[in-house]
């Protein structure tokens, strides 16, 4: 009888554990799904990727069609204080200028409005496990940054995080 009931209890760990690993593979699964393109699937690229990949750099390409993000304070105009306007890396088309720049304290190039808001779209990105505002450029659905909430109340409260390498600089 306590033979029988050892056995019991030794399949019933078994089940157990065949169903956590089966969760964690979900899981797994789920989180990789949602980091790996949900948030280009949303938005339509006006060129095919590799098309994109044969004129933007190999960082430019991993921010703007994969939709990467660089590292803080290691990128190209988070430190610029110099006056001009940031254009699109792949089109040439103004987005944002030094006007509007400001030191977010993140490490990333932030601005309180785009230069002209016809320019850029917001699409809703859910990877990374979080719902965001996702910034792309209107014409061609390349990924820019993402617009918090968090900017300066008293220039409109938003906070437009780009990426350096979805921009070019132009000094005035």
């Amino acid at each position: 009888m306590a033979h029988d009931s050892f056995i019991t209890i030794k399949k019933q760990l078994i089940l157990m554990k065949k169903l956590i690993l089966f969760a964690i593979a979900v899981s797994a699964l789920f989180l990789f799904s949602t980091q790996n393109g949900m948030s280009q699937a949303k938005r339509k690229l006006s060129k095919p990727a590799s098309e994109w990949k044969k004129i933007l750099t190999p960082n430019q390409y991993e921010i703007m069609v994969e939709s990467g993000t660089e590292i803080p304070y290691k990128n190209a105009y988070w430190n610029n204080h110099e006056k001009g306007v940031y254009v699109s890396a792949a089109t040439g088309e103004v987005l944002f200028s030094s006007d509007d720049k400001y030191d977010s304290h993140t490490g990333w190039p932030s601005f309180v409005k785009p230069v002209d808001a016809s320019k850029i779209a917001i699409v809703q990105d859910n990877s990374l496990g979080m719902s965001r505002d996702e910034v792309i450029e209107k014409s061609t659905g390349l990924h820019l940054g993402h617009v918090f909430d968090d900017g300066p109340t008293d220039r409109g409260g938003k906070r437009y995080c780009m990426n350096s390498g979805a921009l070019k600089f132009i000094k005035k």
